[in-house]
Protein backbone atom coordinates (compact mmCIF):
# COMPACT_ATOMS: atom_id res chain seq x y z
CA UNK A 1 0.00 0.00 0.00
CA UNK A 2 1.38 3.40 -0.99
CA UNK A 3 1.72 6.02 1.68
CA UNK A 4 0.91 9.68 1.08
CA UNK A 5 4.63 10.50 1.14
CA UNK A 6 5.44 7.80 -1.44
CA UNK A 7 2.65 9.10 -3.68
CA UNK A 8 4.03 12.64 -3.40
CA UNK A 9 7.58 11.50 -4.20
CA UNK A 10 6.38 9.56 -7.25
CA UNK A 11 4.15 12.34 -8.57
CA UNK A 12 6.64 15.21 -8.12
CA UNK A 13 8.81 14.29 -11.14
CA UNK A 14 5.65 13.97 -13.23
CA UNK A 15 4.03 17.35 -12.46
CA UNK A 16 6.79 19.97 -12.03
CA UNK A 17 5.53 23.55 -12.30
CA UNK A 18 2.15 22.59 -13.72
CA UNK A 19 -1.21 23.66 -12.39
CA UNK A 20 -4.19 21.40 -11.76
CA UNK A 21 -6.01 23.17 -14.61
CA UNK A 22 -3.13 22.38 -16.98
CA UNK A 23 -3.10 18.75 -15.89
CA UNK A 24 -6.80 18.38 -16.74
CA UNK A 25 -6.49 20.07 -20.13
CA UNK A 26 -6.46 18.29 -23.50
CA UNK A 27 -3.16 18.64 -25.41
CA UNK A 28 -2.48 17.77 -29.05
CA UNK A 29 -0.06 14.99 -27.94
CA UNK A 30 -3.10 13.16 -26.52
CA UNK A 31 -4.08 12.35 -30.12
CA UNK A 32 -0.58 11.10 -30.98
CA UNK A 33 -0.22 8.25 -28.51
CA UNK A 34 -3.30 6.37 -27.40
CA UNK A 35 -3.35 4.54 -24.05
CA UNK A 36 -0.01 5.82 -22.68
CA UNK A 37 1.62 4.12 -19.72
CA UNK A 38 2.37 7.46 -18.09
CA UNK A 39 1.86 11.21 -18.40
CA UNK A 40 4.20 14.00 -17.30
CA UNK A 41 3.31 17.68 -16.99
CA UNK A 42 5.67 20.62 -16.85
CA UNK A 43 4.84 24.32 -16.64
CA UNK A 44 6.41 27.72 -16.24
CA UNK A 45 5.22 31.35 -16.22
CA UNK A 46 7.03 33.62 -18.68
CA UNK A 47 7.07 37.42 -18.72
CA UNK A 48 6.95 37.58 -22.51
CA UNK A 49 4.16 37.41 -25.09
CA UNK A 50 3.37 34.03 -26.71
CA UNK A 51 4.74 35.08 -30.11
CA UNK A 52 8.22 35.65 -28.65
CA UNK A 53 8.16 32.44 -26.61
CA UNK A 54 6.99 30.55 -29.71
CA UNK A 55 10.02 31.82 -31.68
CA UNK A 56 12.24 30.42 -28.92
CA UNK A 57 10.36 27.11 -28.98
CA UNK A 58 11.15 26.93 -32.70
CA UNK A 59 14.83 27.10 -31.72
CA UNK A 60 14.42 23.54 -30.44
CA UNK A 61 14.92 22.58 -34.08
CA UNK A 62 18.56 23.61 -33.62
CA UNK A 63 19.32 22.57 -30.05
CA UNK A 64 17.73 21.18 -26.89
CA UNK A 65 18.47 24.19 -24.62
CA UNK A 66 19.07 21.93 -21.66
CA UNK A 67 22.43 20.68 -20.41
CA UNK A 68 24.45 21.13 -23.60
CA UNK A 69 27.34 18.98 -22.40
CA UNK A 70 24.97 16.03 -22.03
CA UNK A 71 22.40 16.40 -24.79
CA UNK A 72 24.05 18.64 -27.38
CA UNK A 73 27.50 17.03 -27.61
CA UNK A 74 29.01 19.98 -25.76
CA UNK A 75 27.88 22.56 -28.31
CA UNK A 76 26.20 25.58 -26.78
CA UNK A 77 22.54 26.09 -27.69
CA UNK A 78 22.23 29.40 -29.63
CA UNK A 79 21.56 32.46 -27.47
CA UNK A 80 20.15 34.48 -30.36
CA UNK A 81 17.22 33.61 -32.58
CA UNK A 82 18.31 31.80 -35.74
CA UNK A 83 16.49 33.19 -38.79
CA UNK A 84 14.24 30.66 -40.52
CA UNK A 85 13.82 28.20 -37.66
CA UNK A 86 10.25 29.43 -37.21
CA UNK A 87 9.44 28.37 -40.81
CA UNK A 88 7.81 25.16 -39.64
CA UNK A 89 6.69 22.11 -41.59
CA UNK A 90 5.39 18.81 -40.29
CA UNK A 91 8.17 16.21 -40.45
CA UNK A 92 11.03 18.52 -39.46
CA UNK A 93 13.60 17.30 -36.96
CA UNK A 94 13.44 18.82 -33.48
CA UNK A 95 16.17 18.25 -30.85
CA UNK A 96 17.55 15.54 -33.18
CA UNK A 97 15.43 12.69 -31.79
CA UNK A 98 11.95 14.19 -32.26
CA UNK A 99 9.83 14.95 -35.31
CA UNK A 100 7.41 17.87 -35.57
CA UNK A 101 3.96 16.29 -36.02
CA UNK A 102 1.69 19.28 -35.47
CA UNK A 103 1.87 22.99 -34.72
CA UNK A 104 -0.18 26.15 -34.43
CA UNK A 105 1.84 29.34 -34.84
CA UNK A 106 2.25 31.24 -31.56
CA UNK A 107 0.24 28.51 -29.77
CA UNK A 108 1.76 25.03 -29.74
CA UNK A 109 4.35 22.56 -31.01
CA UNK A 110 3.70 18.82 -30.84
CA UNK A 111 6.57 16.38 -31.27
CA UNK A 112 6.92 12.62 -31.45
CA UNK A 113 9.99 10.52 -30.83
CA UNK A 114 11.29 9.59 -34.30
CA UNK A 115 11.25 5.88 -33.62
CA UNK A 116 10.34 3.66 -30.72
CA UNK A 117 13.41 3.63 -28.51
CA UNK A 118 14.66 0.78 -26.34
CA UNK A 119 15.76 3.37 -23.82
CA UNK A 120 12.85 5.85 -23.87
CA UNK A 121 9.97 3.91 -25.39
CA UNK A 122 7.43 5.91 -27.37
CA UNK A 123 6.90 9.57 -26.48
CA UNK A 124 4.74 12.41 -27.76
CA UNK A 125 5.03 15.90 -26.28
CA UNK A 126 3.17 19.19 -26.68
CA UNK A 127 4.54 22.59 -25.74
CA UNK A 128 1.45 24.79 -25.29
CA UNK A 129 1.46 28.56 -24.85
CA UNK A 130 -1.41 30.01 -22.83
CA UNK A 131 -1.72 33.83 -22.66
CA UNK A 132 -2.17 35.02 -19.07
CA UNK A 133 -2.12 38.82 -19.43
CA UNK A 134 -0.70 41.42 -21.78
CA UNK A 135 2.90 40.40 -22.47
CA UNK A 136 2.76 37.29 -20.25
CA UNK A 137 2.02 33.62 -20.79
CA UNK A 138 2.35 30.15 -19.38
CA UNK A 139 4.27 27.46 -21.16
CA UNK A 140 2.53 24.20 -20.32
CA UNK A 141 4.11 20.95 -21.48
CA UNK A 142 2.60 17.50 -21.53
CA UNK A 143 4.41 14.27 -22.36
CA UNK A 144 2.57 11.01 -22.99
CA UNK A 145 4.79 7.96 -22.67
CA UNK A 146 4.62 4.29 -23.52
CA UNK A 147 7.51 2.56 -21.77
CA UNK A 148 9.83 0.22 -23.68
CA UNK A 149 10.38 -3.49 -23.74
CA UNK A 150 9.87 -6.34 -21.31
CA UNK A 151 8.69 -5.94 -17.74
CA UNK A 152 12.13 -5.32 -16.20
CA UNK A 153 12.98 -2.58 -18.71
CA UNK A 154 9.54 -1.05 -18.29
CA UNK A 155 9.91 -0.98 -14.50
CA UNK A 156 13.32 0.70 -14.80
CA UNK A 157 11.99 3.26 -17.30
CA UNK A 158 8.96 4.00 -15.10
CA UNK A 159 11.34 5.10 -12.32
CA UNK A 160 14.19 6.59 -14.36
CA UNK A 161 12.46 8.46 -17.19
CA UNK A 162 10.26 10.85 -15.14
CA UNK A 163 13.21 11.98 -13.03
CA UNK A 164 15.61 12.21 -15.96
CA UNK A 165 13.07 14.15 -18.00
CA UNK A 166 12.35 16.47 -15.07
CA UNK A 167 16.04 17.34 -14.70
CA UNK A 168 16.55 17.99 -18.40
CA UNK A 169 13.23 19.71 -19.17
CA UNK A 170 13.36 21.92 -16.08
CA UNK A 171 16.70 23.28 -17.33
CA UNK A 172 15.27 23.62 -20.85
CA UNK A 173 12.19 25.56 -19.71
CA UNK A 174 14.18 27.84 -17.42
CA UNK A 175 16.63 28.58 -20.25
CA UNK A 176 13.85 29.31 -22.75
CA UNK A 177 12.11 31.50 -20.16
CA UNK A 178 15.23 33.59 -19.62
CA UNK A 179 15.92 33.96 -23.34
CA UNK A 180 12.31 34.89 -24.16
CA UNK A 181 12.13 37.39 -21.31
CA UNK A 182 15.44 38.96 -22.41
CA UNK A 183 14.08 39.16 -25.99
CA UNK A 184 10.82 40.78 -24.80
CA UNK A 185 12.78 43.29 -22.72
CA UNK A 186 14.97 44.16 -25.72
CA UNK A 187 11.96 44.55 -28.04
CA UNK A 188 9.50 46.28 -25.73
CA UNK A 189 11.64 47.79 -22.99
Amino acid sequence: MMTEMTTTILSAPRTWGSTSVERRRWFACDDQLANPDDVYHRGIAIEAPPEIVFRWLCQLRAAPYSYDLIDNLGRRSPRELTPGLDDLEVGQSVMTIFELVEFQRDRQLTLRLRRHSRLFGDIAVTYLLVPVAQGRCRLAVKLVVRYPGPLGARAFARWFLPLGDLIMMRKQLLTLKRLAEDQAQAEFG
